[in-house]
């Protein structure tokens, strides 16, 4: 199955949390999630129960919507996590918060990760001083990230980094907006990562 195309609106709705997948609008009296706050469909008004499963498949369901992977990428990143050391749920959310594309976003040169995706993909940025085009890349500790000279003067990205400020950058992360350049200080903690997520119901989902 490929990558879904649709509106991410919905997905928000779905979910039952805004996961400002279209960046500055999420903030901005547009939203569709603030707008209308139910599942989308014609019985989304209506109350739902959910089983175990349908929970835990939710909280699965959510993190990769948040991130934009495939369940390929998805499991993975979830196999990885397994064999490094430390809480499964919690070197997945660090694996998650460690790809690139995630962390050109987390930085403000993004509006959102799906655009951090397209603009990765597209040559605008290096890691210490290499171009890099892999969305996945996995960043490390003291890894510098730049956007490129020829990419400096497009407006989306000035744009993005004027609005930051409504988000803030993360503590492991730190910002030199006047070199268009980022700078992986730490991994992220479990406490500093404050999205709304359950990590040991996916951990519960796969291993059955």
């Amino acid at each position: 199955m490929g990558r879904y195309i649709g509106s991410v609106c919905r997905l928000c709705r779905r979910e039952n949390l805004k996961i400002f997948l279209k960046g500055d609008r999420c903030y901005s009296d547009k939203c569709a999630f603030d707008r209308r706050g139910y599942v989308p469909g014609q019985h989304g008004q209506r109350r739902r129960k959910f089983s175990d499963y349908g929970i835990q498949l939710r909280e699965k369901q959510k993190v990769k919507r948040m991130y934009g992977l495939l369940e390929g990428q998805f499991h993975g990143l979830l196999n990885k996590a397994e064999r490094a050391r430390g809480i499964t749920g919690t070197n997945l959310l660090i694996f998650l918060e460690r790809r690139l594309d995630n962390v050109v976003f987390r930085l403000g040169f993004t509006d959102s990760r799906a655009q951090g995706r397209q603009f990765v993909r597209h040559d605008h940025f290096t890691v210490n001083s290499k171009k890099m085009n892999v969305p996945s890349h996995l960043v490390k500790v003291g890894d510098v990230i730049e956007v490129r000279e020829k990419s400096r003067k497009i407006a989306v990205i000035s744009d993005a980094m004027d609005a930051v400020v409504r988000r803030g950058i993360p503590a492991w992360l730190e910002l030199s907006k006047e070199h268009f350049r980022g700078t992986v200080k730490a991994y992220p903690t479990r406490e500093e990562l404050t999205m709304p997520v359950q990590e040991q119901l996916i951990v519960e989902l796969y291993s059955k």
